[in-house]
């Protein structure tokens, strides 16, 4: 399986209007390779070089396993009517939705993991959840995973 983005390559830098200097919309999302036997997607994005601990920057589960893309733009909304009800978690932003990439000045640069998940069900969690309850709730359904970094550097 592998996750990509039109908007940048792995490893390199996430256009600002991604983050919150920017635009502050999710970017552009494709996903190949779907193991046959899946039956929804779940995305979990954090930073790792965020200071004291690692950032949630956008939860997203039960997007349909036969849905290869994300669009730009996906609206913070708990429900996502558009991507057949996918549901949306807090953010370390404390709030529901993508919240884009902002580390501190002078802290150089930071990496952005894009890691989706294959799941063999749908895992009906509640709109709002954190990223321990949507981890907790896949235990046991994984089928595969596939990563994209990006990198960030505030002005």
């Amino acid at each position: 399986m592998k996750i990509l983005s039109s908007a940048f390559r792995g490893g390199e830098e996430i256009p600002r209007k991604y983050t919150r200097e920017g635009e502050d919309v999710s970017p552009p999302l494709a996903v190949e390779g779907v193991p046959g036997g899946a039956r929804s997607l779940a995305l979990i994005v954090d930073d790792p070089d965020a200071p004291n601990r690692t950032w949630v920057h956008w939860l997203i589960w039960d997007i349909p396993a036969s849905r290869t893309e994300l669009p730009e733009g996906v609206p913070t909304d708990g429900t996502v009517p558009a991507l057949e009800g996918a549901r949306q978690g807090v953010n370390d932003f404390d709030r529901i939705g993508w919240g884009g990439p902002m580390p501190p000045r002078g802290h150089g640069t930071h990496h952005y993991r894009f890691t989706v998940h294959a799941l063999s069900e749908e895992l009906g969690l509640d709109p709002g959840a954190d990223r321990s309850a949507l981890e907790a709730a896949m235990q046991g359904r994984v089928l595969a995973r596939a990563r994209l970094t990006g990198t960030y550097e505030r002005d």
